[in-house]
C-alpha cells in the first residue's frame, strides 16, 4: 500500500479535472473473434491472436437499443489500422476496415438454413395445403429420428452389460486351456514314441514262456466277485542222482567169468 502525505491547507476541489470527450476511447486486451486478412500487406492474423485494442461506441448505430461497440487494432506487420464492430443482430462480430474476413463454410451454411426457413414461412402463409405437408414431413423426421435413438440407446446398453473384467478373464482362460493342450499333445506324442521303441525292442528280444496264472473267484464274503490272479511258479527240475546199477551189472558179469574158466 502506499501512503501519501497530504498538507494540512489542502483543498482537493482546486484540482482541475480531466476533461473526456463525448465518446472517450478506452483501452482492452482482447482476443480477436475471427481470423482476418490485412488488406495492406495481407498478412494473416487467426482467430485468438491477443491485441491490445482501443474500444468506443459506434455513435447512432444500435439493435434494437443495444449498444454497438467499434474496436481499433493494427496489424501486427505494416501497423495498419483495423476496426471491427460488434454485430448483436447475429450474435458476431463484423469486420469494418483496414481487414477482410476469412471464409468460414459454417456461417454460409447457417445462412443456408436461415434463408430455407424464410421460404417456408412465406410458403404456409397463403396455402393450407403446404403447412399440412410440411407437417407431416416433420412428422415423419421426428419418428426417424426417436428410432435412431432406440437404436443408439439399446446398443449402449448393450455395450454396457459387457463386463470387461470378466471378458478378460475368459481370455486368459482360454489362453491358458490354449497351452496346457499343447503342452498335453506334446507329452502324448512322446509317450507313443516311447511305447513304439518299447514294442521294437520287445520283438527284438527272444521269446519267452510266460508262466501259467490261475484264476480265483472269492465271492464269499461280498456280492461283487473278486478276481484273485496267483502266478504259479515255474518248477525247476531237480538235479538226478548217478545210479551205480550199470556199473554193479559189469562187475557181476565180470566175477562170473572168471568162475567159470577156474573150474
Amino acid at each position: 500500500m502506499l501512503n501519501k502525505y497530504f498538507p494540512p491547507d489542502f483543498d482537493p476541489s482546486l484540482i482541475p479535472r480531466r476533461q473526456r470527450g463525448k465518446n472517450p476511447q478506452i483501452e482492452v486486451r482482447m482476443m480477436l473473434p475471427f481470423s482476418i486478412q490485412c488488406d495492406t500487406c495481407g498478412e494473416y492474423m487467426y482467430r485468438g491472436k491477443k491485441f491490445n485494442s482501443r474500444k468506443e461506441d459506434a455513435l447512432g448505430e444500435d439493435y434494437h437499443g443495444i449498444k454497438i461497440y467499434r474496436f481499433y487494432i493494427k496489424c501486427i506487420t505494416c501497423a495498419a489500422e483495423i476496426t471491427f464492430k460488434t454485430d448483436p443482430e447475429h450474435g458476431d462480430y463484423k469486420t469494418e476496415k483496414g481487414a477482410s474476413r476469412n471464409f468460414e463454410p459454417w456461417r454460409e451454411k447457417e445462412a443456408e438454413e436461415k434463408a430455407a426457413v424464410n421460404q417456408r414461412v412465406e410458403e404456409e402463409r397463403g396455402d393450407s395445403m403446404k403447412t399440412l405437408e410440411n407437417r407431416t414431413v416433420d412428422s415423419k423426421q421426428e419418428m426417424d429420428i426417436l428410432d435412431a435413438l432406440d437404436e443408439i440407446r439399446a446398443l449402449n446398453q448393450r455395450h454396457e452389460r459387457v463386463d470387461t473384467q470378466a471378458l478378460l478373464d475368459a481370455t486368459a482362460r482360454e489362453k491358458k486351456d490354449s497351452v496346457e493342450t499343447k503342452e498335453m499333445n506334446e507329452m502324448d506324442i512322446v509317450m507313443a514314441k516311447e511305447a513304439f521303441q518299447a514294442a521294437r525292442d520287445k520283438k527284438k528280444e527272444p521269446l519267452q514262456k510266460k508262466p501259467k496264472t490261475i484264476v480265483k473267484v472269492d465271492d464269499k464274503r461280498s456280492r461283487v466277485p473278486r478276481i484273485i490272479i496267483k502266478k504259479k511258479d515255474p518248477k525247476v527240475p531237480e538235479p538226478k542222482e548217478k545210479s551205480n546199477k550199470p556199473a554193479i551189472a559189469l562187475m557181476s558179469a565180470y566175477g562170473n567169468g572168471s568162475s567159470s574158466d577156474s573150474g
